[in-house]
């Protein structure tokens, strides 16, 4: 059994607006992305480092997967463990930052 894995809201509110923004052009598509977001995000409890360190962050425990064009931001916190999905960054946005609105 893998750690926990929670969506911040700065991290559901991504994802709602990846959602919205591919429905424009195909609803069907953007529910499939965004469970595989989703699935993506989940994954990370099984291997909670297999992530990089975010490098414009350098925190160690501040890591990402990448997914297509959308960097996966993940922070790892201990006692408990639990991975905490913090943002669904797309690259042409830039470099993410943890609490960016």
């Amino acid at each position: 059994m893998g750690w926990p894995v929670i969506l911040t809201p700065q991290s559901q509110e991504d994802l709602r607006g990846i959602v919205s923004f591919i429905s424009h052009n195909s609803p069907d598509r953007a529910r499939r992305f965004g469970n595989r977001l989703i699935e993506q995000a989940r994954s990370i409890g099984n291997f909670p480092e297999m992530g990089r360190i975010v490098p414009e962050i350098g925190e160690p425990t501040v890591r990402e997967i990448i997914h297509g064009s959308y960097r996966i931001v993940y922070e790892l916190l201990h006692n408990p463990d639990a991975v905490y999905i913090l943002r669904f960054w797309h690259a042409a946005r830039g470099n993410p930052e943890p609490g960016e609105d």
